[in-house]
């Protein structure tokens, strides 16, 4: 328990304060660019410091529920899925480096919030429950950055390309925690995560 517990403290310094490291290639990299206008280039950076956060709460997530996961087989799958969130969370920052602009002023509280959610899940619910919210967390991601596509600047293809490829990231962690077993939540549950997405969004859009 020690072990997962200096793991889980390692997670959350790594994602808050240490440089995040891609294992896959950034989607941005290779793409051209017209130069932005101020507006444009503001209101790229307040949505690409939204999905930062996004990324920042999916990193928590999934370390509680790795902490209270009950099979090792599922913790291996919550790893893999981490992996790739750490590429997001690596290509938001970039973006928002490029773009002149910077991360949520907030990022511990959105850690703790969600950290706070994911080990609750596993530990009261149990795995299958902990999977449903998964699910769940990823089909609002998926619709969230979908909506993202619409208030990007036309000309902002970077940040579009990375959109586009954390969309297509998010669909298949749902896809994983489906096949796991995940179980469906009940709807007083997920209005209550939408909510408190919708919240996180609005603030973190500014602050």
């Amino acid at each position: 328990m020690m072990n997962a517990l200096i793991l889980a403290a390692d997670s959350a310094l790594r994602t808050l304060w240490a440089e995040p490291r891609a294992s896959r290639p950034n989607p941005a990299a290779n793409v051209a660019t017209p130069n932005l206008t101020e507006q444009e280039r503001r209101q790229s950076g307040a949505l690409m410091r939204v999905n930062h956060v996004g990324e920042v709460c999916a990193q928590a997530l999934y370390t509680g529920q790795a902490l209270a996961c009950q099979s090792p087989a599922l913790r291996r799958q919550l790893a893999e899925a981490s992996r790739e969130e750490t590429d997001h969370l690596a290509w938001t920052q970039q973006r928002l480096h490029d773009l002149n602009d910077r991360a949520s002023w907030l990022n511990p509280l959105w850690y703790a919030g969600a950290f706070a959610i994911g080990f609750a899940a596993g530990k009261l619910g149990g795995d299958t429950v902990s999977l449903g919210f998964v699910v769940e967390t990823e089909r609002q991601v998926e619709a969230h950055l979908q909506s993202h596509m619409d208030l990007l600047p036309a000309a902002d293809l970077a940040s579009r390309a990375i959109v586009t490829q954390m969309k297509a990231d998010e669909v298949s962690h749902a896809q994983m925690a489906l096949k796991a077993g995940a179980v469906e939540l009940p709807a007083p549950v997920k209005t209550l995560m939408q909510v408190a997405a919708k919240v996180m969004t609005t603030v973190a859009h500014r602050v």
